[in-house]
């Protein structure tokens, strides 16, 4: 659709043309639950192996909690507890929030299979499949 300003179009393909760079991440110790470090200095993972330690960080930080991440970066799953809901709603509510917090990454394409279980001591443990710009990721958070 032509705009009055003819000479400022805008693509609506800006967004598809650009080119992402190699994602990297420190590297992380799920584990243990910190930073790997080597002779003291941090270890950097690349591709997929990065993307597996931001979407656990992701998943793991409670979204508008620290000043130091974007309103965008984190998850609203601690909303869902003492909710009122029913458990099915309350399962659709926490897959959507996975979602909507995963694909805020321009390396993410989808998110399936994603599926919730309460661990011993009340941990919730969270596990889909993601699938990214360089293939299928199985997550457990």
């Amino acid at each position: 659709m032509a705009g009055i300003f003819p000479f400022m179009d805008i693509p609506s393909e800006v967004k598809s043309q650009q080119t992402l760079g190699v994602f990297r991440e420190l590297a992380w110790d799920f584990d243990n639950n910190k930073l790997i470090l080597i002779d003291g200095a941090p270890v950097t993972v690349e591709r997929t192996e990065a993307l597996k330690v931001w979407i656990y960080k992701t998943l793991s930080t409670p979204r508008y909690r620290y000043a130091g991440y974007s309103w965008n970066y984190g998850t609203e799953l601690e909303q869902l507890i003492g909710s009122s809901f029913t458990s099915g709603a309350k399962q659709a509510e926490a897959e959507r929030m996975v979602r909507e917090a995963l694909l805020v990454s321009p390396y993410i394409t989808g998110v399936a299979n994603v599926s919730f279980d309460i661990e011993t001591g009340g941990l919730l443990k969270i596990t889909a499949m993601v699938n990214t710009i360089y293939g299928e990721v199985a997550v457990s958070v």
